[in-house]
Order: structure tokens, then sequence, then C-alpha cells
């Protein structure tokens, strides 16, 4: 089958596009054949080592553990996915190729309504978002700052919050201000201004904050919220402060939640969007993307062409 291989750390140029051996589903186990594999910032600081104590990694390597496909085959033991049914989910690794094993949990069956490449933005920045709202216990009528809230990760937060009767202000570039009160969020800016326009838009203050995007912004939330209600998923280093951390394993992470998000897009109640669709040979330059960062949305490569994948 063909992959996106590495065989050292290094810039998005370490990535070798050619054959490798296919794997197979061993009991417990699905085997996905993969129409689109999402490009995730964490990708990158794997691919650069920056996580090698973390995550450390046998050469050669694919990445890659946000998938959608097909099912190709299952192992023994697995009753609740069939052959043929398109999923979205998550991957240990080796979602850079054209098949993938992994385990049913990790999975979710794709509404008919739902195109494969929309059906890909979905799992990281949903479960991610669920996992670090329910830190910030959230009730209807509270004002929650979201940071990086264009992204893929804060749009998800934006849109469950306004669901659950938030009022919310979402920090994003002036370009991307349109697309946030579109979700039903008040835009500010980020950096230098934010203090000054949060002083303008929520006078009587905020009650919670969520960082997706760091730069400073957990530090910046402190004057104006007990840490208890901040949570990051980025600046790690603002727990010394107080401020709380929702940090999942993305090796070990379910798709338990991600039903009711995937009903709610596919009946076209839960926006999503796709920063750039790149040919399966791109992978380099959806890294070089992704680390350049300001993104609207979710980046993704297509590896192959799939009934009902693409919109």
């Amino acid at each position: 089958m063909k992959a996106q291989v590495i065989t050292r750390f290094g810039d998005p140029e370490v990535f070798e596009y050619g054959e490798v051996d296919s794997p197979a589903a061993g009991p417990g186990q699905v085997l996905v054949r993969v129409a689109v594999a999402a490009v995730n910032p964490l990708d990158a600081k794997i691919r650069a080592g920056a996580l090698a104590s973390m995550f450390p990694i046998d050469f050669p390597a694919v990445l890659g553990n946000e998938i959608a496909g097909v099912v190709e085959a299952v192992g023994d033991g697995v009753s609740d996915l069939s052959v043929g049914e398109r999923v979205a989910g998550f991957a240990p690794s080796g979602g850079y190729a054209e098949l993938v094993v992994t385990t049913p949990d990790r999975l979710v069956r794709v509404p008919d309504a739902l195109p494969l490449t929309q059906a890909a933005t979905l799992p990281t920045a949903a479960e991610t978002a669920q996992r670090a709202l329910a830190l910030l216990d959230v009730r209807s009528g509270e004002t929650v700052v979201v940071n990086a809230a264009a992204g893929s990760v804060g749009s998800a937060a934006v849109q469950l919050l306004v669901a659950a009767g938030a009022r919310v202000i979402g920090t994003a570039s002036g370009t991307n201000h349109g697309y946030l009160r579109s979700l039903g969020a008040t835009p500010v800016r980020y950096g230098e201004h934010l203090l000054a326009d949060l002083d303008q838009v929520a006078p009587d203050g905020v009650d919670a904050a969520f960082d997706a995007g760091g730069r400073g912004f957990a530090e910046q939330m402190l004057p104006l919220v007990d840490p208890s209600r901040i949570v990051t998923i980025v600046d790690f280093a603002a727990a010394a402060q107080g401020v709380r951390i929702a940090a999942g394993d993305p090796f070990e992470v379910n798709a338990r939640s991600l039903p009711a998000v995937l009903d709610l897009a596919a009946a076209g109640r839960f926006a999503t969007e796709i920063a750039a669709v790149l040919p399966f040979d791109g992978i380099a330059e959806a890294h070089r993307r992704s680390e350049r960062g300001h993104l609207r949305g979710k980046l993704l490569v297509r590896v192959a062409d799939i009934p009902g994948a693409h919109a």
C-alpha cells in the first residue's frame, strides 16, 4: 500500500511517499481503508522530534491518528462494525496510509448525509472540546472566552457552548470575525488588544476561559477569571499558576462521545470548516501550513477516492 513514511525526525521534507506492507486486522481490531487523513499540530511536533520523550516512535514510522474511510476488514471478536461501513475516528498511529488498523471504540459510523471529507474534520476537534469543557462545567447564562475560536477545536467549543446556553466571546483575527458571529460568538482581537476588547464587550466580566491557541492567553485571563475556571489544551506551563490542563493521550483517545456531534453535523446543526484539502503526496505542504498556524478549520489530505467520501 501507499503511505507517507518518516525514517528520522526533521522538517516536513523528511516524508517519503512510497510502498509499505499492508497491515491486517487482528482479534478485536478493525482495518480501515482511508479516504481522508487529518493533519493536526501534534503530528508536526511528533515529526519534528519535539515530543520524542513523551511519544517515542520506532523508525520507519507512519504518522497520523485522525481518519475517515470505509471498513475494509474486521478481526475476530468485532461485532459492532461491518465491512463496507463508512467510519471516522482515531488510530493509534499510521493514518497517513491507504490502510490503517484501529479498534472499534475509536471509530464512529458516519451518517449517510455527511461526506467523509466533512466527517474527518470532527473527531479530534469535538472530542478535545468536549473533554476540556467538561472541566469548566459551564452553566447557562455564563460568559466564556474561547481563544483561537476560529480553529477546528475552538470553533467546536464555541458551538458546544452556544448550544449549552452560554454567552461566548471568541478571539480571532479580523478576517474571521464574521465567521465567529455566524457561530453565535462575539468576536474580539487577540494579543495586546484582548483586554481592551473584553472590557468593551463584557463590562460585567467573564466567568470562564478556554485556551485552544496559547500565546500567553491563559496568563492574560488570570486577573479576570479564577484559575480553576481557565482550561488550556496547549499552555502546559500555565499549570504552575493554577490553570487547568485538559491533557489526553492521543494514542488512547476514543470516539464514544462523537455520534451525537456527527448526527448534528449531518443535520446541518454543527458547522465544520476545512482549511484545505491537499493531495496525498502533499503531506509536507500540509505540515508547513499547520506549523504556520492561523488556520480556520482543518487541514486534510485526500488519500483515496472512495464513493461518498468527498463533498
